[in-house]
């Protein structure tokens, strides 16, 4: 039996469960929150513990300051997580959860602690190509907002909400520049293997972007295209959900290759 540790901000488990014999903590994407996932355990057997990050600045930690790099955000990261390490555990990231989660298993393993037994990557090209806009953190309100509807995860009706875009643009610029002023650093890569997902009609991050994860782990990998665009994770989550249901299932067969 293990014990899921009492609430804090950062992880949230909807559903703990004492005899889970494996945790999915879920990384959010740009401006987004733990809310993203609070019903995914509704969808994955129940021997799967789902732990979301809630980052600072979004939701009910909305008077944080939210983090602008990634480097102090893993540090943190590193220390607050510890205690649900007790159990075999895989990391889900999209977009910038993926850089978030990649970081941090590299991180625990440097750190000698605990590490994925899988790292599933979404929406997200590999993390040695570069942002090929990596300044849109800095763009004029209108350009920033151009490119928030490109990317389509931003309801309509939020978007034309002035007095709403006006609390969230903080917080999307603060995560746009975590993406946009990382710097990929070579390291052996990870032994964890690693599932990549992208959505067909993303034109963003294209298949061979995110095939490129490949050089990242020393294990098994897998690419996954799902129907839909950057936004993937919502109009094709049952089918994400069952996909990551057996993955995960064929890691414990597999020994946590």
């Amino acid at each position: 039996m293990v014990t899921t540790p009492t609430f804090n901000s950062w992880v949230r488990c909807p559903n703990p469960n004492p005899e889970a014999y494996f945790r999915l903590f879920c990384f959010p994407y740009a401006g987004g929150g733990a809310s993203i996932f609070r019903t995914w355990s509704n969808s994955l057997p129940p021997d799967i513990e789902v732990c979301t990050i809630q980052l600072p600045g979004r939701e009910d930690r909305l008077k944080e300051a939210p983090f602008t790099h990634i480097s102090p955000l893993v540090e943190i990261l590193t220390q607050i997580i510890h205690p649900y390490l007790d159990i075999p555990f895989a990391f889900f990231g999209h977009s910038m959860g993926a850089l978030i989660g990649f970081e941090l298993a590299r991180k625990l393993r440097s750190e000698q602690a605990p590490t994925p037994n899988h790292l599933f990557i979404s929406g997200r090209r590999a993390a040695q190509i570069p942002d090929l806009n990596p300044l849109i953190h800095t763009l004029p309100e209108p350009e920033f907002l151009s490119e928030l509807r490109q990317l389509n995860g931003t309801p309509k009706q939020v978007l034309e909400h002035y007095e709403l875009m006006q609390l969230l643009m903080p917080i999307l610029r603060a995560d746009f520049s975590i993406c946009g002023t990382y710097t990929y650093l070579t390291e052996p890569p990870l032994d964890c293997s690693i599932s990549a997902f992208g959505g067909i009609e993303d034109s963003g991050e294209t298949p061979e972007m995110i095939e490129s994860w490949s050089v990242q782990t020393s294990s098994l990998f897998s690419l996954e295209m799902l129907p839909g665009d950057h936004f993937f994770i919502n109009s094709s989550r049952p089918l994400l959900l069952e996909m990551l249901a057996k993955k995960i299932e064929q890691v414990m067969a597999l020994g946590f290759v």
